[in-house]
């Protein structure tokens, strides 16, 4: 491919296998055997708008509350809405829309505070051990942050492969959601907020 745009890109062998060496018998990988990683695509450019990007329909703007367990002014929390395997998965999102690179800074200077309420309350579920949050930020231009609940002594999920662990493991319980989703909400509450009990 030429014009490729740096010399990082131009050092990659596109349409070729990488190893999955490096991830194998890893702590925290969740797949062992026979694995084959896909061949490497060309770079896509220009990138493809994301939702909400260069005149697109923003997803999160269209439906600001749907799926949400708690609100205040300036974000929205938002539960899955298909059943996890993990004791929960959400979704912070400002209310308004910006991009990480535009939040204003009175919006910014909340967003530590409010990571650590939303993870001190999904901590607060009794199956859970820890809370990663993580923002990957390429399917919506919309700020959004991404919260896992990693249960109490699996100690397998730590880490990146959380993700793709939530989507291997059973899903829990609609009734397990739902307490884990109110526990959540009316923590959140209690410090400000309204919780989105339904």
């Amino acid at each position: 491919m030429t014009d490729l745009p740096s010399e990082y890109h131009r050092r990659l062998p596109y349409g070729e296998r990488v190893s999955a060496e490096p991830l194998l018998g890893g702590p925290f990988f969740p797949f062992e055997g026979d694995l084959q990683v896909v061949p490497l695509a060309d770079p896509v450019l220009p990138e493809p708008p994301r939702a909400g990007e260069a005149g697109t329909s923003c997803g999160i703007c269209a439906t600001p509350d749907q799926n949400a367990i708690w609100s205040d002014d300036q974000w929205v929390l938002r539960a899955r809405s298909e059943l996890s395997g993990l004791p929960l998965v959400a979704m912070l999102v400002s209310r308004e829309h910006y991009r990480l690179d535009n939040l204003p800074p009175e919006l910014t200077a909340t967003l530590g505070v409010i990571i650590q309420r939303v993870a001190n309350a999904i901590q607060g579920i009794d199956s859970v051990a820890r809370t990663h949050f993580n923002r990957w930020g390429d399917g919506s231009e919309h700020f959004h942050v991404h919260f896992l609940a990693r249960p109490l002594g699996m100690m397998q999920l730590r880490g990146a492969m959380i993700a793709a662990w939530n989507e291997i493991l059973p899903p829990i319980p609609s009734s397990e959601h739902t307490t884990n989703t109110r526990q959540v909400a009316t923590t959140l509450a209690k410090a400000g907020g309204t919780a989105h009990l339904s």
